[in-house]
């Protein structure tokens, strides 16, 4: 593995310590925006500064135990066993100064729509919703329902969650479900099937960080707003005048909406950041799409086409077809045990990403 440059390093050096200066000046907090982005990067830069460190600690040590071992043997030995350690510390490194994705400790908005199957598909649909709801929960994060259409036997037509963690984390939600995005399909016997026989249906998961530092403009002549009144689960009307909010970005087709609020204003509010979010990430996906034609679908968006995951329920089966990944838990899965299945995506992923600056060093 190629050795990164001095130059390079000692340029995150410098970094670091104008973060650890910029940090503990009291007047950065007064722009919690400001303080929470230096904040992430000082945390992403950590590890590295202190790998840094121990290899040039290491170095050290060796040049000091090189120079004694010839009055004593002894210093010898320990110059070989530290010598020992600068290709295990090379390689932390390397792996530190992976380019991270700069979406990683964003929150985040997720879309579960049913497909192929109908009631089934919808059904399915509800489970995926209260897995991640359980999921959610399971971490310490904060899960708010946007918005959800029903279907006649208590599933979702379509439901949009905004997910949030509690804290500064430099891996944040975005980081562990970024990979959802996708096809699932389930296997399994229908409420509605009398012969006891196995359907497969679909439902689609999109997946995309929320922004925060919004750098989409937003023209108000390229939006259709429709207000139409709030309902609840079954249909039945849970308020009493017209505070829904449906927004479409007419140059793209996108649609949201939003009902959870109060008030129609709070409505539009929360429907124009979704619709920030989206667009953000479809600006992002065209200029990745435009930069290397074999990037990775599911970081960023849902190739319907690509099923992504099995759920197998006569076999309490769960697979994800990416990284041939098969586990006999799905009634875990479902309550929110996911993080075995995540961890393997997300190294799974580093291991392509390692493999990638190996074959360009």
């Amino acid at each position: 593995m190629t050795r990164p440059v001095p130059e390079a390093l000692e340029a995150l050096l410098t970094e670091y310590r104008e973060l650890e200066e910029r940090l503990a000046d009291p007047s950065v907090h007064a722009d919690q925006a400001t303080a929470r982005k230096l904040g992430r990067r000082y945390s992403e830069l950590t590890p590295v500064v202190r790998t840094i460190r121990e290899l040039e600690q290491v170095r050290n040590d060796i040049s000091a135990a090189e120079e004694l071992a010839g009055e004593d043997q002894a210093f010898a030995a320990e110059a070989d066993e530290l010598r020992a350690r600068i290709p295990e510390l090379e390689q932390k490194l390397t792996e530190l100064l992976l380019p991270r994705d700069p979406h990683d400790g964003s929150d985040i908005v997720m879309e579960v729509k049913s497909g192929e199957g109908g009631e089934e598909s919808a059904l399915f649909a509800s489970d995926l919703v209260r897995m991640y709801l359980r999921y959610a929960e399971k971490h310490g994060w904060k899960a708010e329902m946007l918005d959800a259409t029903d279907s006649d036997l208590g599933g979702y037509k379509d439901a949009t969650l905004v997910i949030k963690s509690k804290g500064n984390d430099l891996d944040g939600v975005w980081a562990r479900l970024k990979f959802e995005g996708g096809v699932h399909r389930v296997q399994r016997v229908p409420v509605t099937e009398s012969q006891g026989r196995i359907h497969t249906s679909a439902a689609g998961v999109l997946v995309y960080p929320e922004v925060e530092d919004v750098e989409i403009e937003i023209d108000e002549k390229d939006l259709r707003v429709d207000v139409f009144r709030s309902s609840g689960h079954g249909g039945q009307s849970v308020n009493t005048t017209d505070s829904a909010v449906r927004i479409t970005h007419l140059p793209t087709g996108i649609v949201v909406s939003c009902q959870n609020e109060r008030s129609q204003l709070q409505n539009k509010a929360r429907a124009m950041e979704v619709l920030q979010s989206r667009l953000q990430a479809l600006a992002e996906e065209k200029a990745q799409q435009e930069a290397s034609a074999n990037r990775r679908s599911q970081v960023r968006t849902v190739d319907r086409s690509e099923r992504i995951r099995t759920y197998n329920f006569p076999e309490n089966r769960i697979s994800d077809h990416r990284i041939n990944f098969k586990a006999h838990n799905l009634d875990q899965v479902l309550t929110g045990e996911l993080d075995p299945l995540l961890d393997a995506l997300a190294e799974a992923d580093r291991a392509e990403r390692l493999a990638a600056v190996g074959s360009n060093g």
